[in-house]
């Protein structure tokens, strides 16, 4: 695709121009399935899910009331339980009909406090278009209570899933740790390479969709996790630059976070990488958004998402055919199509 080069004129023609280039998305050339859209994919897991919320505001009560406190504050602030959703769907999917509404709600405490953690070591202003939680409740506490999940979902695996599964998920944690020091200690270093970013990308994002998706189990689950975890992360540093997402646009060019698009964008545009290095840590970054966008960054990192989207769905392909691996691949796509 080619790309312009003078400033841009609106926010982000590049995500406009794909959603305009590919109309049929990820669906393209897919197989029909009675599972139209996402809401479709989730309606199959619906009383599931409902149990599940139930569940996870159970697990994050406690006799310290500063704890439902902080972990109700972000709960409260909505999200799409994706997680849950896909460890239903997974589950499903390979023949289990058993009772999974609490094996569901593993990832996402794990994902809890992981945000809560997260937003606290980025001093972020917001989270789901609410003022960030440790603005609120002070950062000691929320850290902590983002302790207290971690330890809630290790201790929930081991009931619901057994050794295996507190296993993987062990490793899982690990891997997730291991991404989000790698991304601390390299913030600002922008000589960070494509396959350094795809590394902490996949120990920082996918490693917990995988787990999700497979619950510890089934290895075309986890590979169908690691694709569409990855693929999403891309799609998410892609909304960095985008307007109504519930968090500010350049967030992560702010803090130097050397994503998949300013890789692309510092190959296209030779004076950014110098004015990045050189600016103060509070310098106005859209400018450098609005450049950004008239180059084929996104565009570019969209389709390496798409890539790692396919190899997501040909794993599923393993599975027995029926609505919920069918439900799994719309939801797949879904993940990476939120662009458009």
């Amino acid at each position: 695709m080619g790309a312009a080069t003078g400033p841009a004129a609106n926010a982000a023609p590049a995500v406009d121009r794909l959603r305009r280039s590919r109309p049929a998305g990820l669906h393209a050339g897919a197989r029909l399935t009675s599972i139209a859209g996402p809401e479709a994919a989730l309606a199959l897991v619906a009383d599931e899910l409902g149990r599940a919320e139930v569940e996870l505001r159970a697990l994050v009560v406690s006799d310290v009331a500063e704890v439902p406190a902080i972990a109700g504050y972000l709960l409260d602030a909505g999200g799409k339980r994706l997680r849950p959703a896909l460890t239903a769907l997974g589950a499903r999917a390979v023949g289990f009909e058993g009772p999974v509404a609490r094996l569901m709600c593993v990832g996402e405490l794990l994902h809890l406090g992981s945000l809560l953690h997260d937003d606290v070591v980025d001093d972020a202003t917001l989270r789901r278009g609410r003022v960030a939680t440790h603005r609120v409740h002070g950062a000691p506490a929320v850290v902590l209570t983002g302790d207290f999940c971690l330890a809630r979902a290790m201790w929930l695996a081991a009931q619901e899933g057994g050794f295996d599964a507190v296993e993987a998920l062990g490793r899982t944690v690990t891997e997730m740790a291991e991404g989000e020091v790698l991304q601390l200690k390299r913030a600002g270093d922008l000589s960070t390479t494509f396959d350094t970013y795809l590394d902490v990308i996949d120990r920082k994002s996918a490693a917990l969709i995988s787990w999700c998706a497979a619950a510890g189990a089934a290895a075309a689950l986890q590979r169908f996790g690691r694709g569409v975890g990855k693929a999403f992360q891309i799609t998410d540093d892609v909304l960095d630059y985008a307007t109504g997402t519930g968090k500010e646009p350049g967030a992560d060019l702010r803090e130097r976070k050397v994503t998949l698009p300013l890789i692309f964008a510092m190959e296209e545009l030779p004076w950014l990488r110098a004015r990045l290095v050189a600016a103060p840590a509070d310098a106005d970054v859209g400018p450098w958004v609005e450049a950004i966008t008239t180059t084929a960054a996104l565009d570019r990192s969209l389709q390496v998402a798409q890539g790692f989207a396919d190899d997501a769905m040909s794993a599923l392909d393993e599975l027995p055919a029926g609505e919920p691996r069918d439900a799994l691949r719309v939801l797949g796509a879904y993940l990476v199509e939120r662009t458009r």
